[in-house]
Formats: structure tokens, C-alpha cells, sequence
């Protein structure tokens, strides 16, 4: 399992001011998640996905393109709480790979409440012509059955 601590505000400020590098293998999404996520932000992580990249939400219902990627990470990293990842398998066939991640975010959130969220996602990265493997297709519940949109 991939963990980065939780950092409170002025933390994130100063420890995680530094820029994290871009996956150049598959194998090492989940730890560029997983850092850019904890780092709280939204920019960071948003620089994993492919411009025309498609995120699934938990309804089925599929948003594209940063800005609505974006607009949808905003609630998770506004949370606070860390991600914690770990992947399960890695398949890679020429620019595209596919994988499996088990993900939860887990803690205490602002309100007092604990929180709790988790999902088994099914990803398709796509190396660009930079060499760097981005989100192509962003599955974070997998084959988890949905109601139609």
C-alpha cells in the first residue's frame, strides 16, 4: 500500500512545495497519485490526465477534459483526508496500459464525522509523445454496478 502523511495547510505550503515528477512508467502512477493527491493540489493532480482524458463518476455518469476533471477533484482534495492506493495489477501492451488500483480515503472530517470512502478502480493510462503515461480513462469504482446517470 502507498501512503503519504496528511498534511494540515501550512505544511502542504512548505513541504510539498516541490514539484513531483510525471509517471514515465505505468508501475509508477500510483505512487504519482498518491503524492499529488496528499499534496492537496488540485493542479498537481490534474496534470495526470490527458487533455481529453474521461473521468467516470461514481453514477456512470463521464466528465472530460481538465476543467471538469478539476471541478470534480475539488471535493476530494477539499476533504483533507490522504489517499491511500495500492496497486494490484499493471498491463501494458505499446502506449496504452491498463490498471488496477484498490484506493480509500479514510479519516476525520471537518464537520468531526469519520469518513470513509474506497473503490477498486480499473484505469487506462496512455504514454504521450512526451513520454509520460497519463489518465486516459479515470474508472475509480471499476466494474462496481451503477444506476443510470
Amino acid at each position: 500500500m502507498i501512503v503519504v502523511p496528511q498534511f494540515t495547510p501550512l505544511e502542504r505550503k512548505t513541504e510539498m512545495s516541490e514539484s513531483f515528477a510525471l509517471p514515465t512508467k505505468p508501475e509508477d502512477m500510483a505512487t504519482a497519485l498518491v503524492e499529488r493527491f496528499n499534496s492537496g493540489k488540485v493542479s498537481d493532480v490534474v496534470a495526470l490526465y490527458d487533455p481529453e482524458a474521461v473521468l467516470v463518476k461514481p453514477d456512470g455518469h463521464p466528465i472530460k477534459g481538465h476543467t471538469e476533471i478539476a471541478d470534480d477533484l475539488e471535493f476530494w482534495l477539499g476533504l483533507g483526508l490522504p489517499l491511500k492506493v495500492n496497486a494490484r495489477h499493471v498491463f501494458t501492451h505499446d502506449d496504452i496500459a491498463l490498471i488496477i488500483l484498490d484506493w480509500a480515503i479514510d479519516g476525520t472530517g471537518s464537520d468531526g464525522r469519520h469518513l470513509h470512502f474506497h473503490g477498486s478502480a480499473s484505469d487506462v493510462l496512455r504514454r504521450g509523445a512526451d513520454g509520460v503515461w497519463r489518465y486516459w480513462i479515470d474508472n475509480n469504482q471499476g466494474t462496481v454496478v451503477r444506476h443510470p446517470a
